[in-house]
């Protein structure tokens, strides 16, 4: 079965990449949007994210990898939303703007420029690999 690939969002103020780093896994939890919840539960062990600093920073910082598949929210009481665990798998050499996505032509499509709200967004491989073309 073919990888998938996805962007995943963070106040850093909230949840950094270096959170990430210093828990060694996390739980990507507290989405309370019906799209990015259903693109939690679409996330399968051994998919790859980025890693995004929304509000501040605006850039992608680094890889993590999916390690459980989704699972109750366990800070939500409603037993509505899911969560899933990622695990850091590297940081980008050179973080990769909103603005140098919006730029490039070959991003157009890409879900964060398309519905900048959204915190969990699939990625195409042909985005992912324009996006580490440009991290490089």
């Amino acid at each position: 079965m073919a990888k998938s690939y996805w962007l995943i969002k963070s106040e850093p103020d909230a949840y950094s990449w270096d959170d990430l780093i210093a828990e060694k896994e996390g739980t990507w939890d507290g989405v309370k949007n019906a799209q990015a919840s259903n693109n939690l539960k679409a996330m399968k062990n051994g998919d790859e994210a980025f890693f995004y600093h929304s509000r501040q920073g605006l850039e992608i910082v680094g890889i993590a990898e999916v390690t459980e598949e989704h699972f109750p929210d366990p800070f939500d009481d409603t037993g509505r939303w899911v969560a899933v665990k990622v695990k850091p798998v590297g940081k980008l050499d050179n973080p990769v703007s909103l603005k140098a996505m919006k730029q490039n032509p070959g991003l157009k499509d890409l879900a964060i420029i398309r519905q900048s709200r959204l915190s969990v967004a699939p990625v195409s491989k042909a985005e992912w690999d324009e996006i580490m073309d440009m991290a490089r």
